[in-house]
């Protein structure tokens, strides 16, 4: 997934050192092997205060400048086990969605919130199979007026739609 987090020290920091270093997430199975290791990281401290002062590939609902969320790996697991990739669940994130319930929210990626509602549409009332020919009823279609109103019960982040309302 390519998450990680530049590890340095309140005490250096207050020392005016940044000196730390970038641990990448997928080296560690549970939070307290990551612990282990930004502990083994700063060992010239008695008890080093961590401090994470920067990262990269972890939705900010996980991390914080003094600790990462339990969930996070929980998380790594879920896009492992997922057919999904890992936009989907930053997407879901995003939202608010929990990563356990992904796949039964996502609705697909789209370029609009107008694509998204004429192909929900005619996922429900199957409007493809109407003659291509006839301007009715796709010509009687408000789609920016239906994809607001559809908007009410799902949620878009970066092209990724979701079901919110559950």
């Amino acid at each position: 997934m390519n998450a990680s987090i530049y590890v340095g020290t309140y005490a250096k920091y207050n020392n005016g050192s940044l000196k730390g270093e970038w641990l990448d997430l997928d080296d560690y199975d549970t939070k307290e092997d990551f612990y282990t290791a930004c502990k083994e990281l700063h060992k010239d401290e008695d008890d080093p205060e961590l401090m994470f002062q920067d990262y990269e590939g972890i939705p900010e609902q996980f991390i914080s400048e003094s600790g990462i969320a339990d969930e996070w790996f929980k998380y790594q697991e879920a896009i492992t086990n997922s057919p999904y990739d890992a936009g989907v669940f930053e997407a879901a994130a995003d939202l608010d969605i929990s990563h356990d319930m992904v796949e039964e929210l996502y609705q697909g990626e789209y370029s609009s919130d107008i694509s998204f509602a004429q192909q929900l549409a005619d996922d429900i009332y199957d409007i493809g199979a109407i003659d291509e020919s006839a301007s009715w009823p796709m010509s009687c279609i408000d789609w920016e007026h239906a994809a607001k109103e559809l908007m009410f019960d799902y949620g878009e982040s970066n092209g990724h739609y979701f079901r919110t309302s559950y």
